[in-house]
């Protein structure tokens, strides 16, 4: 009766969950520029730190993925490279020389490790930059984004008191979002594309 008991006791049947991960993207609600058939509301970055961490956090995994396919591509090609003519055995030189061969492979996976380093980066790059710069960014006027409200005090210093600038300004505050086309150019380890 007592194996029994322990068959049903909390610690064996109960299931842990692992914790959720938070959400890159939060929804805001869209404003007047936004297109109004996609709905009320659009994922958005909370802020330009979480935006341009997860775009290097984009850059290094797939770095990363890129540089341990190569690495297994390079060997078997360094392999295959370095490996003895098929018909030395067939005229009796049929003796290899497992050292040099060693040192041939050896040479010949770092050239390529290095050769896919630079294709790896740059492939990286265009995989990430591609999504990220049409990702939105959330303006929070309360903290007084700056980019923002820069562009409004330059805005109204602009426009002057006619009625169509302060339309326009008007039209301005009610953004909620920015492409993150924008943020590229602050971005330093990313190259402004297209």
């Amino acid at each position: 009766m007592a194996a029994n008991m322990e068959e049903y006791s909390a610690s064996s049947t109960l299931i842990p969950f692992p914790a959720p991960l938070p959400l890159l993207r939060q929804p805001i609600p869209a404003s007047r520029p936004d297109d109004p058939s996609l709905g009320p509301f659009l994922l958005a970055f909370p802020d330009p730190q979480s935006w341009s961490s997860s775009l290097s956090s984009c850059q290094s995994q797939i770095t990363h993925q890129c540089e341990s396919g190569s690495r297994v591509g390079c060997s078997i090609a360094a392999s295959h490279k370095c490996k003895p003519p098929w018909w030395k055995p067939l005229i009796g030189l049929s003796n290899q020389d497992f050292r040099e061969r060693e040192a041939c492979e050896v040479r010949e996976m770092e050239r390529c490790v290095e050769e896919s380093r630079g294709k790896c980066v740059s492939f990286a790059r265009e995989k990430c930059v591609s999504v990220f710069r049409d990702a939105r960014v959330a303006v929070d006027w309360r903290n007084g984004d700056r980019r923002s409200v820069g562009k409004l005090v330059w805005l109204a210093t602009l426009m002057g008191s006619q009625s169509v600038g302060f339309e326009f300004l008007r039209s301005q505050v009610a953004v909620s979002s920015y492409r993150g086309s924008e943020l590229l150019g602050h971005h330093l380890d990313v190259d402004i594309k297209g």
